[in-house]
This record gives structure tokens, C-alpha cells and sequence, in this order.
């Protein structure tokens, strides 16, 4: 028996630290244990970095996940539950269902035990759960922002030496810059923002060069809000809530960031309950969330996570934000995306969403490379028209015959 399945008993729920904090190492051990029975793994996964089907692990395994990826696509379908659930949501789920947490933790600076590069959901796991097995990384140093954790808390500390994964740099091609060009249009100095990851995300970055005292909060920083920072575009000096300080859940990129980022206290990592809350981001005037979409309709409503009847992600955080953008005064809830799909083949504004992940009323502004669709305050009519004006030409004839059918 292995150090770490000492620590497990039949029946448990296990909470796996997820995205660039999973603790591989320890997951490595599991893989080639034999483990009690019944064990209930939950993990919020990120496609490209983590990749275990813990249905695998044993006959009785269960899996419980919030995002689909596509090593989860030969799970068994019996014993793998996907919960739609939204990431504020998720943490709150977690504060009361977790015997076991399995995370990584790293040394900062001064040798101090910190949690991260990923907090999102660590708050409610560790505050739920009885045991705690961490792997101690010491093939980086912590974020200085990241929260501390006393090893007395932590029952079972395994050490590794591992390259963290590193979030490949996205190649942005002449439609993202587009993009980035037109959401950067509706940015004003002083706004305080949120974006995701891909390429039309850095390629808004890219486009900010010229813009003052821009605020950060959100569920990540990458490599391009790094640049932001190091350039004096991003300071948060204009925020009435954590002046001066840039708020982020976790860091998704390069191994230059994860470096620079051990001696940077103003980049603060915060749990779910506070990046992904509406009470919180209320607070920060001038709001911008911006997230994408696989499809738009005519109506405003967003698909975020199905295509072709297939689960392709999950709700994620970005109604969470859109939300928060429509509480905040003078906020803006931003969907970019490409016009189209396979090679121009599929339009990606439609007559009717396959999935509705979020409302037509959480929506103010669509974004494609042909133009932006101001949707808040229009009716119903005249938002069909907008957004049939941004969407690619070869397809506009026919979503007007599918308007007014």
C-alpha cells in the first residue's frame, strides 16, 4: 500500500486540485494502487492540462466533473457525473461534500508553504475536508499572492520535482486580431477587466497597449496580462475595492510567468466565493467581462459548452462575470468569437441555440471579426437585425428567412 492510499478509506469523496495545481505525482501513485472501494473523485478539469479518468482507476471509482474534456470522452458513462454548475456555484457545492483534498503546494521566497498557481477552489475543499495530501513541487517557487498553508494542517506531504505544464502560446490569426481590435474599441480607460484564455483573449491583450489604469479581476492572469502589468497599463489604481492590487484565481501560461510572479504580492490569488461573486465585482465600477461562445442566436442567448449533442466544456465562470458586469456601474458583459466554425463552413450566429448557458438578458455586446452588435436595450427585433450584421456574410441571407419564420 502507498503512502497515499493509507490515507484513503472506502466511500470517501476526494476533491483533485485542478488545472495547473493538479497534483500529478500523487494522482501517478494512485494510478498504479489498488484502492479502496467506492471512492468519489471531484475535479474541475481544464482541457490540455489535466487528462485522468478516474472511472479508470479502479471498478468502483466514480468521477464527479464540472467541465467535459476529451480524455474524459471514454469514461464510463455510468460512473462519470458531469454537474452543470456555475463556478460560484461549484464552490459552495464543495464546502460541504469533501472528505479528502489532494492538492500541490509550493515554497515561496522565504521557504513558507503556499497553496497555487491555482486557489479557485481551495477554500471551501480544505475548510470541508478531514485529510489533506499535498505535493510539495520544488520545481518552482510559490506566487507571493498565493494563500499560505501551515504544514501542521496538511496530513500527508509527498515530494516532487516536476515541470509545471505550460499553457502553449496561442497563435492569433488575422480574425482574432479583428476582434481584439474591436472588443479594445470598448474599452475605456480606468475599467476594471475579465478575460479567459485563447487566442482572441490575447489578442484583446495585444490591443490594449494604449490604454491607462486598467483594473484586473477575474479567474486567471496569463503571459498577456503579465505584459499589461509590466507595461503600466494594468495598475488597478482607478479600483475603489483592492486598489493598487490585481485579483486572479489562478495563473495559466509560461514557466517566465510562474517565475516573475514569486516575487509579485500585488497579484492576489482568491477562491471562487470571491473572484466569481457578484457582491464583489458589483463594487468595481466600469466592469468588462469578456468570454466566447461556440454559438450565438438571434435572441442574445449563448451556448458555451454543447455541439452536435456532445458536452464539449461546461457553464464555467463566465455567467458568473456577465452577471457581475450587468451589476457594476458602467460595466459590460462582452461575448467575442468567430463568426464561423470548420473552416468557415458553419455559421456560429444562429437562429436557436443548441444549449442555453446564458440568458439573453446577460449579454450587452456581441463581438465577431465582421463588426460589434450593441445588444442592451434593443428589442427584440432590432437585436435579430445586429446580430445578423455580424455575422459572416455568406450566411446572412439565410438567419433573415430564419428570423421570420
Amino acid at each position: 500500500m502507498t503512502d497515499v492510499v493509507s490515507k484513503l478509506n472506502p466511500g470517501q469523496r476526494i476533491f483533485v486540485a485542478g488545472s495547473v495545481n493538479e497534483p500529478t505525482a500523487l494522482l501517478d501513485e494512485l494510478k498504479v494502487s489498488t484502492l479502496p472501494d467506492n471512492l468519489h473523485f471531484i475535479q474541475f478539469p481544464l482541457g490540455g492540462y489535466n487528462q485522468t479518468d478516474f472511472t479508470a482507476l479502479s471498478p468502483s471509482s466514480q468521477h464527479t466533473t464540472f467541465f467535459m474534456t476529451r480524455h474524459l470522452l471514454g469514461a464510463d458513462p455510468e460512473r462519470l457525473h458531469f454537474l452543470p454548475m456555475q463556478m460560484r456555484a461549484v464552490y459552495d457545492y464543495l464546502c460541504e461534500r469533501v472528505d479528502v483534498v489532494l492538492v500541490q503546494v509550493a515554497r515561496d521566497v522565504a521557504g513558507r508553504l503556499r497553496l497555487g498557481p491555482n486557489v479557485d477552489f481551495l477554500g471551501a475543499a480544505l475548510a470541508s475536508s478531514a485529510v489533506v495530501i499535498a505535493e510539495l513541487n520544488t520545481s518552482f517557487t510559490a506566487p507571493a499572492g498565493c494563500p499560505l498553508i501551515a504544514e501542521e494542517n496538511i496530513d500527508l506531504l509527498i515530494e516532487s520535482e516536476r515541470q509545471l505544464f505550460e499553457l502553449p502560446e496561442p497563435a492569433i490569426d488575422a480574425a482574432a486580431t479583428r476582434i481584439g481590435k474591436h472588443v479594445a474599441s470598448l474599452i475605456q480607460d480606468g475599467d476594471c477587466l475579465q478575460t479567459g484564455i485563447g487566442a482572441i483573449p490575447a489578442a484583446i491583450l495585444q490591443q490594449l497597449g494604449d490604454k491607462n489604469d486598467l483594473g484586473m479581476h477575474g479567474g486567471l492572469i496569463d503571459d498577456g496580462g503579465m505584459a499589461l502589468i509590466r507595461q503600466g497599463v494594468l495598475t488597478g489604481a482607478n479600483k475603489p475595492l483592492d486598489r493598487g492590487v490585481h485579483v486572479t484565481g489562478m495563473a495559466l501560461g509560461s514557466h517566465a510567468l510562474i517565475d516573475w510572479l514569486a516575487d509579485k504580492p500585488e497579484v492576489l490569488f482568491r477562491s471562487a466565493n470571491y473572484t466569481h461573486e457578484v457582491a464583489v465585482i458589483r463594487q468595481l465600477p466600469g466592469f468588462v467581462s469578456v468570454n466566447s461562445a461556440v454559438e450565438v442566436d438571434l435572441h442574445g442567448q449563448v451556448n458555451a459548452e454543447v455541439t452536435g449533442g456532445r458536452q464539449i466544456s461546461g457553464t464555467g465562470g463566465s455567467v458568473d462575470f456577465m452577471r457581475g458586469a450587468r451589476a457594476s456601474k458602467g460595466g459590460r458583459s462582452i461575448v467575442a468569437m468567430n463568426a464561423t466554425a470548420r473552416n468557415g463552413e458553419v455559421s456560429r450566429i444562429v437562429a436557436r441555440v443548441e444549449m442555453v448557458t446564458a440568458l439573453r438578458t446577460d449579454v450587452d455586446i456581441v463581438v465577431t471579426e465582421h463588426g460589434i452588435a450593441h445588444l442592451k436595450d434593443l428589442p427584440s427585433r432590432e437585436r435579430a437585425r445586429a446580430l445578423i450584421d455580424i455575422a459572416a456574410p455568406q450566411f446572412r441571407s439565410r438567419l433573415e428567412i430564419e428570423q421570420r419564420s
